[in-house]
């Protein structure tokens, strides 16, 4: 059995594209969030599977998303779950409803949670981790500068 390292411990976990999820990591790293629409029966959902959760249908096409949503439900996280996140906290995780109709799990960006409360709107970045990996993200849509 490996014996884990001090940076191992202190590495964070990155997503792994299968190939339910590889279009949507390919889509993050050009800025877009790609949906799955289903041709048969219409419904709309991430996270990527290869099949649509309503119908089971295979007939599942990607299309990209307006990047725009509301926030359902958030936190603001104050203590670290590990090593990994130390330098992170506090940061803010987020249930966003996006404008297509799925809810995802993302972050905030910055650390500014003045005006972080259910409702808000709110539009994905993306971040660049890696050459590979780009994550999706959101930040707080001022009303003013629409």
């Amino acid at each position: 059995m490996k014996q884990l390292t001090e940076e191992d411990t202190i590495q964070k976990p990155l997503p792994i594209a299968d190939s339910d999820s590889h279009a949507m990591w390919e889509g993050l790293k050009k800025g877009e969030l790609l949906l799955q629409h289903c041709e048969d029966c219409g419904h709309v959902q991430y996270y990527q599977q290869g099949l649509c959760r309503i119908c089971q249908s295979k007939k599942l096409v990607h299309r990209a998303a307006s990047g725009r949503g509301i926030i359902h439900s958030y936190s603001v996280v104050h203590r670290s779950p590990g090593p990994a996140f130390r330098d992170d906290v506090p940061y803010a995780v987020l249930l966003v409803e996006l404008e297509e109709g799925p809810r995802m799990i993302s972050s905030l960006l910055g650390k500014d949670f003045t005006h972080l409360a259910i409702d808000s709107p709110v539009a994905m970045k993306t971040m660049k981790i890696s050459e590979q990996v780009f994550l999706p993200c959101f930040e707080l849509v001022n009303l003013a500068d629409k």
